[in-house]
């Protein structure tokens, strides 16, 4: 047998190739939509993608499974578990539809299908026999969203994100009972998860890539509880607030995600800016003078957790930047299903109107201490971040809604802004901008520094 994962860092996601060396078959598990590196892959080893399998309609991605069907003619299996709102649509004709105890065969290597829903209604886990070995027991579990080391999946996204009423209750109580059913399970089983720490799909992911599943009942939180409504209320509470894009990654991922297209970006005209324009360079760099509302997202290894919250995937968007910052954004982007990149412009032929203004802590502390209540104070930071502590008179709204929702300030007012660190802040200046603010001061080292001031 031939194993391989394959982890994305900017989606904090798993995927799996797994081969019969015998039969020269092999399966992609839970694809994203650049598949390149599992046809290299496979190929160095000899090995033909024939099938490719999918734990669940995903939230926080667009599929890959469809372009390996096109691409490959490799056979899907999905889901066709958890009632009538949860089916795949649009499927290719040779698609093969799971329930329990279904089994997958790629060559001598037998995938026993279980039902473990929580995260989602219809999401399945996968149990691989490698009989080509001359094993008669499962050797591990694909358990995608069901279960992460450390952690579980969180059964809020479909009312949180997708705006499902009452799917966060049922989710959890389905969630308990999949847990109960994993207990079942033999502990030597390696755990393969669809997700890695920084993933949103949970809140407390482990950084380590697999674990078994018996160093998961003895150290994971959702193994301890017993009681199944305590399980349920630490199972939602603390969730982080998750990405706007989710909502669309449900609806595509389950109608149809369009063949991924070439991402390679082009130059446009000063002209052509469109509604939302993202700079690309370093805050530093587009604090020092960028275009007025044009909103700050650098291109570094956050960039697609940030990008994510401002898409409209109805309208274009524009870069400004270098060709490589631009193409590698493109190519990003589209791992979450938007298309709509029109081109970058260099920030050589623009006329940079706009210098952001700032304030170092010690200065922001001062004032603060002098007339704290007289100060216009916007923390952009999450939730939980927020209830764990904060600034006394601060307002909070969270730094992906600050384009869509009401905002507590005059726009002719100072406005101070913070987030943990100063990355999210940093782009709440370009936000602020495009509604209207006209003194927006960031407050550099965020909450982060704040706090220690405080404190001496």
């Amino acid at each position: 047998m031939y194993f391989k994962s394959f982890f994305d860092k900017q989606l904090a996601q798993m995927a799996y190739l797994v081969g019969c060396q015998r039969t020269g078959e092999a399966i992609i598990i839970d694809p994203l939509r650049d598949i390149e590196d599992y046809i290299e892959t496979a190929e160095a080893e000899g090995l033909r993608i024939t099938k490719t399998a999918e734990t669940h309609i995903h939230a926080d991605f667009a599929s890959g499974l469809r372009d390996v069907n096109r691409k490959l003619d490799a056979v899907p299996y999905v889901s066709d578990m958890g009632g009538e709102d949860w089916k795949y649509q649009n499927m290719p004709d040779n698609t093969v539809f799971l329930a329990e105890g279904d089994t997958i065969e790629i060559g001598n290597i037998i995938l026993d299908v279980m039902h473990t829903p929580g995260h989602t209604p219809e999401s399945l886990s996968f149990l691989l026999t490698d009989k080509g070995g001359g094993s008669s027991i499962p050797m591990g579990i694909f358990s995608g969203d069901f279960l992460f080391v450390g952690d579980v999946g969180r059964p809020d996204l479909l009312e949180t994100a997708a705006k499902l009423e009452g799917t966060t209750e049922s989710g959890a109580e389905d969630m308990y009972g999949s847990v109960q059913k994993a207990k079942e399970l033999p502990d030597h089983l390696q755990i393969w998860p669809g997700h890695g720490a920084g993933s949103a799909c949970g809140k407390s992911l482990g950084a380590v890539p697999m674990s078994t599943l018996g160093y998961e009942k003895e150290n994971n939180w959702a193994f301890q509880y017993t009681d199944e409504k305590e399980f349920k209320k630490e199972l939602v509470e603390d969730q982080p607030e998750p990405p706007h894009y989710f909502a669309q990654m449900k609806k595509i991922n389950k109608i149809d995600v369009p063949l991924a297209a070439d991402t390679r970006t082009y130059p446009v005209s000063t002209n052509e800016l469109t509604e939302l324009t993202i700079d690309l360079r370093p805050k530093e760099v587009y604090q020092s003078g960028h275009k007025h509302g044009t909103l700050n997202i650098p291109m570094n290894e956050s960039f697609l957790s940030y990008a994510g919250w401002f898409l409209d995937y109805d309208k274009n968007m524009t870069f400004i930047g270098r060709k490589n910052d631009a193409d590698e954004a493109a190519k990003q982007l589209q791992l979450i299903g938007y298309d709509k990149v029109k081109g970058y412009i260099s920030p050589d032929n623009l006329d940079l109107d706009t210098v952001s203004l700032t304030i170092e802590s010690e200065q922001f502390v001062t004032m603060y201490k002098q007339k704290n209540q007289d100060l216009n104070i916007l923390d952009v930071r999450s939730k939980s971040e927020w209830e764990e502590n904060h600034l006394e008179g601060a307002r909070r709204v969270l730094f992906g809604d600050l384009l869509t929702d009401d905002l507590p300030f005059d726009k002719n007012e100072p406005v101070f802004v913070h987030c943990q660190s100063g990355v999210r802040s940093g782009i709440a200046l370009g936000a602020l901008e495009k509604r209207g603010y006209t003194h927006i001061v960031d407050i550099k080292g965020g909450f982060g520094q704040l706090e220690e001031l405080m404190d001496e």
